[in-house]
């Protein structure tokens, strides 16, 4: 499946989730509802998985947790937050670049037009 498709299928999975909920509930929820939607259409969706960080040489004690991980090539960093700060960027940013992963989607729950809640970052 190529990026484009994939993203089709994961923004697909997104607007359903919304529609049924509707924006303002607590990420963990939006996050529960998304894994289960792209589950359904037949994706790999990894949840919470943690990548470990290597610093020096040591592998630090806490490890990154990626929200959701779709079919090993997208991350999804999810929002419920009425403003998208610039710090939601750089987190996804270095969330790619830790783990060679070339897309990702930061993805707002909080937006009151969903329009504005996807946004695609390629390193």
């Amino acid at each position: 499946m190529t990026e484009n498709e994939l993203t089709f299928q994961i923004r697909g999975a997104v607007w359903d989730v919304y529609n049924t909920l509707g924006p303002g509930l607590l990420e963990s929820l939006y996050e529960e509802a998304l894994f289960y939607e792209l589950q359904q259409r037949g994706l790999k969706v990894e949840r919470q998985k943690p990548v470990p960080i290597i610093y020096k040489g040591i592998t630090l004690k806490n490890d990154l947790r990626i929200d959701i991980l779709v079919e090993d090539q997208v991350i999804i960093e999810l929002k419920s937050v009425e403003e998208i700060k610039p710090v939601f960027f750089k987190q996804l940013k270095t969330y790619l670049r830790l783990t060679n992963i070339q897309l990702g989607l930061l993805v707002n729950f909080g937006e009151a037009d969903m329009k504005n809640g996807i946004r695609r970052i390629v390193l």
